[in-house]
């Protein structure tokens, strides 16, 4: 009968080692495992979206669980939230202390009715930009998108047509 092999942790600095919720990672680790360039986590360290703790020799280290709050300031933004609506989410997450599934739900939740609103704007843009490039004309003088005498200024700033 085969026994299982004893499981043996690497050394710390060795890449290849299982990472665990507490373990202190240093800025250059977080970058790398995030994608994220060393001075964009200064900047949003700066803001207060993550927290480090400095080293006897004033180094920077992160929680591993700030690849989660990096990982969610990258889809954030990808889903066109500001830095700034990031930041008032974050600021329900505990700081020090690896964030639960009720804190990431509550998260979610909030950020829904943004995800839905931009789901709207996307669709209603798409609907648009099919009728100007699917009706044929390819002129702005039938386009009905087209926007004679800046009528559409009176409306507001921007892309009127598309936005409204």
């Amino acid at each position: 009968m085969a026994t299982a092999a004893p499981m043996v942790r690497a050394p710390a600095g060795d890449p290849r080692r299982p990472m665990h919720k507490n373990d202190i990672i240093t800025i250059g680790q977080l970058a790398a495992r995030t994608g994220v360039a060393v001075s964009a986590l200064c900047f949003y360290e700066s803001r207060g979206l993550l927290q480090s703790v400095r080293s006897g020799g004033n180094q920077r280290r992160f929680l591993r669980s700030d690849i989660r709050r990096v990982s969610f300031i990258l889809i954030a933004q990808r889903l066109g939230l500001s830095l700034g609506e990031i930041e008032e989410l974050m600021l329900h997450l505990p700081h020090g202390s690896t964030p639960s599934m009720f804190d990431w739900r509550q998260i979610s939740q909030r950020m829904r009715s943004h995800i839905d609103e931009r789901i709207m704007l996307l669709t209603r843009t798409r609907a648009k930009l099919d009728d100007c490039i699917g009706c044929g004309c390819l002129s702005l003088e039938k386009c009905r998108l087209a926007n004679k005498e800046d009528r559409l200024g009176l409306r507001g700033a921007g892309p009127r047509a598309v936005l409204d």
